[in-house]
């Protein structure tokens, strides 16, 4: 698989990047641990722009994902179980991201977007449950714009190097998605918090 993906890559460019990041947010398990990477190792060769292949792998991850919310607010469960199974969506990795949004609520479909499976199923539940699509929008793009430069930069910084060190990308990746999805998630809350407080004041 990541010879295929990275073959459509040098191949389409920022196209492919956006076309397979969309993917993925639509459960088709095509993974962005080696799409983004890859991405900014071919920027690193000038062959592509790396700020073109990250906005092009937000707005693919954006774009995916309004398709799943939608196709789930639509058709349902039964939808996703039928055809769905197809493409590699099953009901275990429904019921994970099932799992995870009860329990987080929004905060799932923002943090969610740095995790692996969660962040590729994770649009299925919200579109069940109908949430305001602008907020879901946001969040998305909040949750997935860390993740993409964090994935672009580290194959960007390893430049020739790719190929050998790129399991260590994705770790380093991860965790530096998740610091700044952690800043955003606290800006959020204390805005939250802050604004409450002005409602009770009043």
């Amino acid at each position: 698989m990541s010879g295929l993906i990275t073959h459509w890559i040098t191949t389409g460019g920022i196209v492919l990047v956006f076309v397979l990041m969309a993917a993925e947010s639509c459960g088709i398990p095509f993974p962005s641990e080696v799409i983004m990477p890859f991405a900014g190792f071919l920027a690193a060769q000038s062959q592509i722009s790396l700020t073109g292949a990250i906005i092009a792998g937000t707005l693919g991850n954006v774009v995916g994902s309004l398709v799943a919310y939608g196709l789930a607010a639509r058709f349902g469960r039964p939808l996703l179980l039928g055809p769905g199974r197809r493409v590699g969506i099953s009901a275990a990795h429904l019921d994970l991201a099932d799992r995870w949004f009860e329990r987080h609520g929004l905060l799932a479909v923002l943090v969610g977007r740095v995790l692996p499976v969660i962040r590729t199923y994770i649009s299925f539940p919200a579109g069940l449950a109908r949430v305001e699509p602008v907020r879901f929008t946001l969040l998305t793009g909040l949750g997935a714009l860390p993740w993409c430069i964090a994935l672009a930069v580290g194959g960007y910084a390893v430049g020739a190097n790719y190929q050998r060190i790129s399991g260590p990308i994705e770790l380093i990746a991860i965790v530096l998605a998740v610091l700044v999805v952690a800043i955003v998630v606290t800006w959020l809350v204390r805005g939250r918090r802050g604004a409450a407080a002005g409602r009770r004041a009043s």
